[in-house]
């Protein structure tokens, strides 16, 4: 009795990774026996090792009828074999007896995307996600793919919509993985509509894939779509309000380097950028990816605690995405007009993308430089309104 014990439990561990041998340990098992008949008939089986494994899967139902292994078997041969009448009513069979087969899933969402029902795929893609461990790895990357059609698009916004288990986790995935920013941005704004929270990271990998492949306009657009008063005639969040874990190029986004500290600090009245250099280091500190129009524009701030010389006070610099400078803006000592700081830049025509950054001038002061800024805009000259 110990050995038979000991055999059939061996035999049911051994299932998976070796189930002829599992098979000989334990073959009065009906789930061995069927996990054998399911090796048995893969992609590249011959017809002889399918005339087995179809013996072997009526064997396993004998033994255990609820053996779903075993009916999905019977039901891939059919299959194989065109006939698909038995196919389906061997894998409505097991859809009876458990949801929780993988093979019985998949091939149901092959059956439906074959008869055009996209409804029936996504619903056992659902099914599938949400009781295999393992479906996320083997349906993503084919979910993400077939989400450029907008039909399947639609109909995959309803279903995340409904918030299922898999929902966050596949919109983290198409994040980085998904067929081309374009669609992940479409369907991100489509839940968004729908009341679905994208998260920050997730929007900020599609905007840079956008820019990355030249859809400038796309990530604006896509930005503006969940960023009140976006306008691209000014540089955004002038009073640093905005709280995002992971900013995107059209966002304010911190710079640090070695001997270079800075930080966008909140409050209740509103945001307070601070920073500070070591002596004799300077770099960029802070930017913000810009499409102005050509023009004029006036660039003005308010800063504090900034007492340096005036070769060593920070600056705004705006240049153009091939290096050329358009206009830099000294920010003076704090104290000097009462920290207000102000100057005008021209965008020419040829000059579509820009980046407005703040830099750091080394000083040679023992502590370095420091200091706040709590307020900047970069806004149209013709619109000096405050």
């Amino acid at each position: 009795m110990g050995y038979v014990s000991v055999a059939q439990t061996l035999g049911y561990g051994l299932r998976t990774s070796a189930p002829a041998r599992a098979h000989a340990l334990a073959p009065t098992d009906g789930r061995v026996t069927a996990a054998l008949a399911s090796s048995l008939s893969g992609v590249d089986a011959s017809a002889a090792d399918r005339r087995r494994a179809d013996d072997l899967a009526r064997l396993a139902l004998r033994q255990d009828p609820t053996a779903v292994t075993a009916i999905s078997t019977l039901g891939l041969n059919a299959q194989s074999r065109a006939d698909t009448t038995h196919a389906r009513r061997m894998f409505a069979y097991a859809q009876t007896l458990s949801r929780r087969d993988l093979q019985t899933q998949i091939w149901a969402i092959e059956d439906a995307v074959g008869r055009g029902d996209i409804t029936a795929a996504l619903k056992h893609y659902d099914i599938a996600l949400r009781t295999s461990r393992n479906a996320a790895d083997l349906l993503f990357p084919i979910l993400g793919t077939a989400m450029v059609d907008p039909t399947i698009r639609r109909a995959l916004t309803l279903t995340l919509a409904a918030r299922p288990a898999w929902g966050a986790a596949f919109v983290e995935y198409v994040a980085g993985n998904g067929p081309e920013p374009r669609t992940t941005a479409q369907l991100y704004a489509d839940l968004s509509r729908k009341g679905i929270q994208i998260p920050d990271g997730a929007r900020t990998a599609v905007i840079n894939g956008l820019i990355a492949n030249g859809f400038i306009n796309e990530a604006w657009a896509y930005h503006a779509s969940y960023t009140p008063g976006a306008d691209r005639r000014r540089a955004r969040d002038p009073r640093f309000t905005a709280v995002s874990t992971a900013p995107s190029p059209f966002d304010w986004v911190v710079l640090e380097d070695a001997g270079l500290s800075a930080s966008i600090q909140h409050g209740d009245t509103g945001g307070v950028f601070d920073f500070s250099a070591t002596s004799g280091v300077g770099g960029p500190l802070l930017r913000q990816m810009q499409l102005l129009p050509a023009g004029d524009y006036i660039l003005d701030g308010h800063s504090s605690q900034i007492e340096q010389p005036a070769s060593s006070t920070p600056y705004w610099i705006l240049t153009c995405r091939d290096g050329r400078e358009l206009g830099r803006v000294v920010v003076p000592n704090s104290l000097t007009n009462g920290g207000n700081f102000m100057g005008r830049i021209r965008v020419p025509a040829d000059c579509p993308i820009q980046t407005l950054t703040l830099m750091a001038r080394p000083s040679d002061a023992v502590a370095g430089v420091s200091g706040q800024i709590d307020r900047v805009r970069l806004f149209p000259a013709d619109r000096q309104s405050r």
